[in-house]
């Protein structure tokens, strides 16, 4: 089981190490995700916030509280299969569809258009997903992507990065600067995705928001990955 909690009182990195030894010094505990202002508990077992709170008095002048999101894996995320990726897979294929149309009858169909467009309805309709639920999504994104899980903000700010991308690869507005700042973008989010799957978490995916209950596989990887390499052939061929 993953479990998120709010901490205050912690000043410095000592504190973090501290905290983090404390909690993993636990046998309940399996692994321990410290930062100044939340703890991230894998816990074998439920463990009482009265307890949390006792273990955490003997390491200082700590306080801890429970967070909105906790999460049960093993119970709430549907085992991987084309079923479970339905949704997804219907999304990113009605998008490549209707971008694919827009030039009909295809007499000079154009490969760069197909790719500009396929960029702008996906970060539209993506971000779209994020914004049904804001704070659900940056709890899940929180969960694996190495900037979110250090900075909880950056969660609630990336939807609208990926709306500012999808209307600026609409309207083809400073094309080289949307393909850099995608390639950058999806390629740090790329990196919590692949440690995530390496390690074999089971935790749950974000990319459509709050809103579909898909566990991290290799499909949001080939997804992230697809998205970086478009940006790049797009850069290339400007």
């Amino acid at each position: 089981m993953n479990h998120s909690y709010q901490l205050s009182g912690l000043t410095c990195q000592g504190c973090v190490a501290k905290v983090k030894a404390t909690f993993e010094a636990m046998p309940e505990v399996k692994e321990a995700k410290v930062s100044l202002t939340e703890l991230a508990l894998e816990t074998k077992q439920e463990i009482p916030l009265a307890q949390l709170r006792e273990v955490l008095a003997s390491a200082g002048n700590y306080q801890i509280s429970s967070s909105p999101k906790v999460m049960e894996e093993s119970e709430e995320l549907p085992e991987k299969s084309l079923t479970t990726y339905k949704p997804l897979l219907l999304i990113v294929g009605f998008i490549a569809g209707v971008t694919a149309l827009a030039q009909y009858p295809f007499g000079e169909f154009s490969s760069m258009l197909w790719m500009r467009h396929f960029m702008a309805g996906f970060f539209l309709v993506f971000s779209f997903f994020k914004f049904l639920n804001l704070e659900g999504f940056a709890n899940s994104y929180r969960m694996y992507d190495i900037v979110a899980e250090k900075w909880k903000g950056w969660g609630y700010i990336y939807p609208f990065v990926e709306l500012g991308l999808g209307v600026l690869y609409l309207t083809n507005v400073a094309p080289e600067f949307t393909n850099w700042v995608t390639i950058v973008v999806l390629g740090v989010s790329t990196i919590g995705v692949v440690k995530s799957n390496l390690n074999k978490r089971k935790i749950k995916c974000a990319c459509l928001g709050d809103v579909f209950n898909l566990p991290m596989s290799t499909v949001t990887i080939v997804e992230d990955v697809s998205m970086v390499l478009m940006a790049v052939a797009m850069l290339v061929l400007i």
